[in-house]
């Protein structure tokens, strides 16, 4: 009886959520059409679903926007395994023995975290690109990787941090090398609790992938601006891609969910 009663008052909270979800959404939307009509803006949102994509003889044709959306995809993938990568090395330098790796790891993420990424990108694309000779795209993913890896070095010596002790000495005592104390001991206890603030430095990766786009990349958020300067459709492409921003980090979010759930369980 009491199980029942306890279902009943769940599920008439999460009712209640609901609705208060609806009336803010609700509310929003009034305010932006309320705020548009004073200004005398003219919603021409039938025009938008053409530059996502459209169909003709030949099949199927992506739109600039689905296209830049493609890009930004691209981007967001490559950047956040050099992120992870780079903020791994980073993480196990500044906790190792070495002076010189310390003071290194130490500098990186200091600079990186205390300067904008605009800067960073800039100085990539017009200071050590044309040296190299590196590509645009190239240039982008190398900015945000640095820039998100630093945050990522943070994140992952946290995490090794709260390992207790007694891990590393239960390794040391099985003469396990480094290696094997990191990724058999350490690694796996600690990505419980490295998994949801690396999930909010992916979702910031992937706002933060909108500045390549000055930088003559054509991402999602170029390719709007280029639209909206030919249309002067200036709300319908900024609310479709920041729905389509919406979509890409809470797919992110609720995947990362469910490997959080299977870690608890494995537990």
């Amino acid at each position: 009886m009491k199980s029942h009663k306890k279902h009943q008052q769940i599920n008439k909270t999460i009712l209640i959520d609901i609705f208060k979800f609806i009336f803010v959404i609700a509310l929003l939307c009034w305010m932006t059409f309320r705020g548009t009509e004073k200004l005398g803006y003219n919603w021409q949102w039938f025009q938008v679903p053409r530059y996502l994509f459209r169909m003709d003889d030949t099949g199927f044709l992506s739109g600039p926007l689905l296209n830049g959306f493609i890009v930004t995809l691209k981007i967001t993938a490559a950047s956040m395994v050099l992120a992870v990568f780079s903020g791994f090395i980073t993480a196990i330098l500044r906790l190792s023995n070495s002076i010189s790796g310390r003071l290194t790891a130490f500098s990186y993420v200091e600079t990186v975290r205390n300067t904008p990424l605009l800067v960073q990108i800039f100085f990539i694309y017009f200071v050590i690109s044309p040296i190299f000779g590196i590509s645009p795209f190239i240039s982008a993913v190398f900015a945000l990787s640095l820039f998100e890896g630093a945050y990522i070095s943070e994140i992952f010596r946290a995490g090794i941090l709260s390992v207790d002790k007694g891990q590393w000495e239960a390794a040391y005592s099985l003469s396990l090398s480094t290696f094997d104390t990191y990724f058999k001991i350490i690694l796996p206890q600690a990505v419980r609790k490295i998994l949801p603030p690396l999930t909010g430095q992916a979702v910031s990766l992937i706002k933060d992938s909108a500045l390549v786009s000055t930088i003559s990349i054509y991402d999602i958020t170029m390719e709007g601006r280029v639209i909206i300067s030919e249309t002067y459709l200036t709300f319908e492409i900024w609310f479709t891609i920041a729905v389509i921003y919406l979509m890409i980090t809470a797919t992110l979010s609720v995947f990362v969910n469910r490997m959080e759930k299977r870690f608890k369980i494995a537990a």
